[in-house]
């Protein structure tokens, strides 16, 4: 059996056994040679050769069926990591989904509360305008009783015709 029977070159530069080396087949007989570039004499025959050259192509055969096998597994756990993170995606999209919706009920909800309180704003505006202009004519209405009653003290009675209880009505019609 040769040397290149059981040896040779990965895809790394280094010398490696082929399956027979493993211990599963017969041993190697024990080479002479100290550099793995040197050949023996005996074995510079076609025969052998040829042999070596199909041990050869036998390794980069199985180096290349492993390195398809370890590319496959390589892109199949890549393709897991990508439905990993697309489903870590899509969950994360739900939930912001969720809180969107949720926050735009919250802000309807708020838009309505503003608008009744606009409202009741409004309603409260107008009621202190009409207080306003009831209270404004009631210190109008006091302010001539006031008057009426002192010409009245001061002329005897005769210059102004009407009397307290009237004024007295006037002012309550007013502030009513």
């Amino acid at each position: 059996m040769a040397f290149s029977d059981h040896y040779c070159i990965d895809t790394d530069g280094f010398w490696a056994m082929s399956p027979p080396q493993l211990g599963f087949g017969p041993e190697p007989t024990a080479s002479p040679l100290l550099f793995p570039t040197e050949t023996p004499a005996a074995a510079s025959s076609p025969e052998v050769e040829a042999a070596g050259d199909a041990a050869a192509a036998g390794c980069a055969d199985e180096r290349r069926v492993r390195r398809r096998i370890s590319n496959r597994e390589s892109a199949r756990r890549s393709r897991a990591r990508k439905q990993r993170r697309l489903d870590e995606l899509r969950a994360s999209a739900a939930a912001l989904e969720r809180r969107r919706r949720e926050l735009a009920a919250r802000a309807q909800a708020a838009r309505g509360r503003l608008a009744l309180a606009r409202l009741a704003n409004a309603g409260l505006r107008a009621e202190a305008a009409a207080l306003s202009l009831r209270l404004s004519a009631a210190r109008r209405a006091l302010a001539l009783g006031w008057l009426y009653n002192a010409a009245a003290a001061a002329g005897g009675g005769g210059a102004c015709s009407l009397g307290f209880a009237d004024i007295e009505q006037t002012i309550a019609s007013l502030i009513a």
